[in-house]
């Protein structure tokens, strides 16, 4: 399978890098082919020009490069930490040019796009690890949790996949190498039950 997984935290020595390293790392061992993405040592330019906004519109080949990955793609894995209950900023960007109308998703036909989306990705799973240093409870009862509806219902189910997991490691602040030993082991369990060999 192709997976495509990427990775938005500007810290190379983060623990969301750990995170991603650990799922590249189980992929190529289960014979996976991984376009790999660290947006932030790519230097990713997140702000979409206005020219770029129409469904025909012409892309640069940065971007069609990272659209043809998104749409060959079999399965997705994408790890940001939790940032004021969104993902860092390079990443929104990244949504906003890459998973594009005609594409990631279209309109049926004589819809001008006021009505439901078509998804139209060929993976058919999608993970998401992030992190986090707020208590699940609170995350739950006054947040929300506004990651799990982005990811699960605006992004991915609008383009077709159902099949979505998503596992949240918290506390980052105040946890230690063992906590994070077996937080890494739990990334490796998953990619193995979601992206077999």
């Amino acid at each position: 399978m192709k997976i495509l997984l990427i990775i938005a935290h500007p810290n190379p020595d983060s623990f969301n890098h750990a995170i991603a390293k650990t799922a590249y790392t189980a992929l190529i061992n289960n014979g996976h082919t991984v376009w790999y993405h660290d947006l932030y040592h790519e230097k990713f330019d997140p702000i979409l020009p206005a020219c770029e906004i129409s469904r025909d519109a012409a892309i640069d080949d940065t971007i069609s490069a990272y659209c043809m990955e998104l749409t060959s793609a079999d399965g997705i894995i994408i790890v940001h930490p939790n940032w004021w209950g969104q993902p860092p900023a390079i990443l929104k960007g990244w949504i906003d040019r890459i998973i594009r109308p005609g594409k990631a998703y279209r309109f049926v036909e004589g819809d001008s796009g006021e009505g439901i989306p078509v998804g139209l990705l060929n993976a058919k799973s999608a993970i998401v690890f992030n992190t986090s240093n707020t208590l699940k409870e609170r995350e739950d009862n006054v947040f929300g949790d506004p990651l799990k509806s982005l990811w699960k219902d605006c992004i991915f189910g609008l383009c077709g996949i159902t099949d979505f997991y998503r596992q949240i490691f918290r506390v980052i602040v105040t946890s230690d190498q063992n906590i994070r030993s077996g937080w890494l082991s739990e990334v490796t369990d998953l990619v193995n039950k979601v992206f077999p060999k």
